[in-house]
């Protein structure tokens, strides 16, 4: 794992050399011999992170490394902000660097500092022979079978990756009867407010099948008021409180304004009185203890109508022999491939994991990735090694696939660690995390492409879930909260992230990352002028303390803000943060012009509770800045200089009809709303790269002519959301459709079905008519296709011949539809998506 710090230290002395190229000759041999040092390092860290185990020495040996590897990138930085800001070209050849190592901000020779980190690494040296760590870079066991070039090993993570409704979720196979048994009991006629709880020793499937049962239509259809929290060990009763009421009011400025008041009996009275009408369903998941219920319990009264509290707890139970080799098959990513020598230690191994799913299926995404009876037999006498009662303990099966990773991704897992338990993250926004932080490695791929590939990789792996689909790519993500205990044990282990703890009022100044979930303004309090943070994140909803932030000094360093708070006004100081790629912003009203100085942000992203924000013109600076997504509030002016903009979101029709969008050669996805009749969108096909793109109508407005869209020749993914009186035709291109709201006339499927590409289709209260018609031949790569709340759609024919590659099949809100062509009624049954 400290081999990907010290491969970046590496990379950041090397780029510097190329930067520098005015620096005295002596300066440039010391960081040409620090870069080459650390390289060699590389070669004998992984022998020591084995060994590193059992031996505090050698674990103290790759923390220095890791402290030395953190201190020279630091190091470089600050001298590359000195050096900005001098624009003196004495600055240069008296060669110093701001010192980080005190709160007064002062000048010290680079040179010194670098012969600091030279003897330093001489000790480092010298510990290694005494410590006996040898060179294994040619020898021992590798993570499993590396592709030989970036391009491969893009190919490999992508492989005909595509998720429609996956079945990650669906870990409590087996449990067919139980999920009867629960909805029965959930639905049933009892007009007592009653509570249910589902036993299951962690790791079991308890939350998943909670989950399912929540989402389940039934009972979206029975309980129109439903909440859920996740209590886990440590909680706070006040936040548990909040939580529920803004799970069911949302979370807007007045809701949070007025939570932020009330005191736990306050609380405790709002929630009663909003709970008293409606017949409700709240899950409280993950209770360990019992007081946690006792505080909670008063908050739900029981009106007599039927309302329902379900529970997750820990006991253990356990899946069958049966279903447990069946859960292992379907998580396996080739059956077919197993022979039956490998087929008796596979079911030997599962029989070991005494019924666990979760240890199933990490197990099956483990072997998976192992080549041949030889490497499953590896595996299986490693797991030998620790077997206890007859059985497998879970928490060494984790730890045995975290450690079959590659070094990148295992970055990429433990830093999903770092968000809270059960919280689901957005797919997108983790990718550009990873790519920010240095992660994902530069080559011929694009750096999305490959780091989707590594988040692909977990996914098949069960080490990350997946919580949510559009278009057959993950647009959500969470981590089993076991997993996500070994992610903080062995972020902790190797200084990568440590999360505040209030209570103690502590947080590692040995890591580079600190993530804060509550309390933010006690963190502030902490002497934090020493440390050489990379990455700040707060989750936080009441903070709102920005001025406490010292931008300037503290986290100059800082490559990651992601800031998930209630509000508030961020300071001018923030464009100080000159090494900056990545914001995110949730709260926030009002950006200073300041952020324009911030010329290595390729990230931007603000939600503001579906209000829009300021933007100041100065964004129009942000020269490397290649994903915006902001509901901004008037026009961005200048945009069309931001030509390494890919992804841009948020912008208004009002605001883009002066765009000249010429210049934005390598824009690839568009989202616009508040479109009306009036606007032309024909500039839109200026955008020779665009992919995606998402129209939004203004309420109930219609859209302009929609010609356009025939022009954009590489659009693959489109979504039309506002009715439409003419539908257009689209380009050959289009791989992916949604209609929402379209309120057509006229049968679509005629001209939707001579896509030639058309492989997904979501049609929403799109049409009018009573009847639809696919005709011979159509529709001919269609493999998944939605109906959803055609409420006068009575009839649909289907030829034969249409729709030969057809996979899933939704059909949600069409009353009058009575029958489906009998070739339909097998398909696999997609469940409803909104995210988008």
């Amino acid at each position: 794992m400290v081999d990907a710090f010290v491969s970046f230290a590496v990379q950041k002395l090397g780029d510097f050399l190329i930067q520098e190229a005015s620096l005295r000759s002596s300066l440039r041999q010391d960081v040409r011999w620090l870069r080459n040092e650390l390289f060699f390092m590389q070669s004998f860290l992984k022998d020591a992170e084995q060994k590193q185990v059992v031996d505090q020495r050698v674990q103290q040996w790759v923390f220095e490394i890791n402290s030395v590897a953190n201190d020279a990138v630091a190091i470089l930085e600050t001298y590359s902000l000195g050096a900005s800001k001098g624009n003196d070209a004495r600055f240069a050849s008296r060669l110093k660097a701001t010192c980080i190592c005190r709160k007064e901000t002062k000048f010290y020779n680079v040179s010194k500092e670098i012969q600091s980190l030279k003897h330093r690494i001489m000790d480092i040296s010298r510990k290694r022979e005494t410590y006996g760590i040898r060179d294994i870079n040619n020898a021992g066991e590798r993570p499993s079978n590396p592709p030989n070039n970036q391009s491969d090993m893009v190919r490999t993570l992508r492989r005909t990756t595509s998720y429609v409704d996956d079945d990650q979720d669906n870990i409590f196979v087996g449990y067919q009867d139980v999920v009867e048994t629960l909805l029965a009991e959930l639905l049933k006629p009892e007009p007592r407010r009653s509570v249910i709880s589902i036993y299951g020793m962690g790791g079991l499937g308890k939350t998943t099948l909670a989950r399912n049962l929540y989402i389940s239509p039934n009972i979206v259809n029975r309980f129109h008021t439903r909440a859920w929290i996740c209590v886990s060990q440590e909680y706070n009763t006040m936040d548990l409180l909040r939580n529920i009421i803004k799970s069911i009011k949302g979370c807007t400025k007045e809701t949070l304004d007025l939570l932020e008041k009330m005191m736990e009996r306050d609380l405790e009275i709002y929630l009663r009185d909003l709970l008293k009408e409606p017949k409700y369903l709240v899950v409280v998941d993950d209770l360990w203890h019992r007081e946690a219920w006792e505080s909670l319990k008063r908050a739900f009264p029981d009106s007599k109508n039927g309302s329902r509290v379900v529970i997750t707890t820990r006991k253990e139970d356990f899946l069958s022999q049966e279903e447990s080799w069946d859960l292992f098959c379907r998580k396996l990513l080739d059956v077919k491939a197993m022979v039956s020598a490998m087929e008796r230690l596979a079911k030997d191994m599962v029989d070991r994991c005494g019924g666990l799913p979760l240890a199933i299926v990490v197990l099956s995404g483990l072997l998976s990735h192992k080549r041949g009876l030889e490497e499953w037999q590896k595996v299986m006498d490693r797991l030998w090694q620790n077997i206890k009662d007859d059985s497998i303990e879970v928490s060494y099966i984790l730890s045995l696939s975290y450690n079959d990773l590659s070094t990148t991704l295992k970055q990429c897992f433990l830093y999903l660690g770092m968000f809270p338990e059960d919280h689901v993250v957005h797919a997108d926004h983790i990718l550009r995390l990873w790519m920010a932080e240095g992660f994902i490695p530069r080559g011929e791929e694009r750096m999305e492409d490959v780091a989707e590939g590594f988040l692909n990789e977990l996914i098949r792996r069960s080490l990350v879930q997946v919580a949510g689909t559009v278009w057959e790519k993950v647009t959500g993500c969470r981590v089993h909260d076991l997993l996500r205990d070994l992610a903080i044990q062995k972020a902790l282990e190797v200084n990568f992230f440590d999360i505040y703890d209030p209570r103690n009022h502590f947080i590692s100044s040995l890591c580079i990352r600190h993530t804060i979930h509550d309390q933010g303004e006690k963190y502030l309090s902490l002497d934090l002028s020493n440390l050489k943070l990379r990455s700040i994140i707060f989750f936080n909803p009441y903070f709102n303390s920005m001025s406490l932030i010292n931008f300037s000094s503290v986290f100059q360093h800082l490559y990651v803000l992601y800031l998930d708070i209630r509000g508030g006004t961020i300071p001018d100081a923030i464009g100080s943060l000159c090494h900056l790629k990545f914001l995110s912003i949730r709260g926030i009203h009002y950006l200073p012009s300041s952020i324009g100085k911030l010329k290595n942000l390729q990230t931007l992203h603000v939600n503001n509770y579906g209000f829009s924000c300021q933007l100041p013109h100065e964004i129009a600076d942000l020269i490397n800045l290649t994903h915006l997504a902001a509901p901004y509030s008037k026009p961005l002016k200048h945009i069309r200089k931001l030509t390494s903009l890919q992804v841009l979101h948020g912008v208004c029709c009002d605001q883009w009809k002066d765009v000249d969008p010429a210049d934005l050669v390598n824009l690839r996805e568009l989202s616009m709303h508040d479109i009306t009749k009036t606007y032309s969108l024909n500039n839109i096909t200026s955008l020779k790269n665009l992919s995606t793109l998402r129209l939004l109508c203004y309420a109930d407005e219609s859209f302009p002519a929609l010609e356009f869209l025939n022009s954009c020749q590489k659009l693959q993914k489109l979504r039309l959301d506002g009715r439409i009186e003419k539908l257009p035709l689209f380009p050959n291109s289009i791989t992916m459709m949604d209609l929402w709201d379209s309120e057509l006339m006229e049968d679509p499927m005629p001209i939707l079905g001579m896509l030639p590409n058309l492989r997904n289709l979501y049609l929403v209260a799109a049409y009018e008519g009573k009847e639809i018609i696919c005709s011979d031949n159509s529709f001919s790569q269609l493999e998944f296709l939605r109906l959803d709340s055609l409420e006068k759609l009575e009839r649909w024919h289907l030829s034969t011949s249409a729709m030969p590659l057809i996979k899933g099949l939704g059909i949600h809100s069409c009353p009058k539809l009575n029958k489906i062509p009998q070739r339909m009624k097998e398909m696999k049954m997609l469940k409803r998506s909104y995210m988008w």
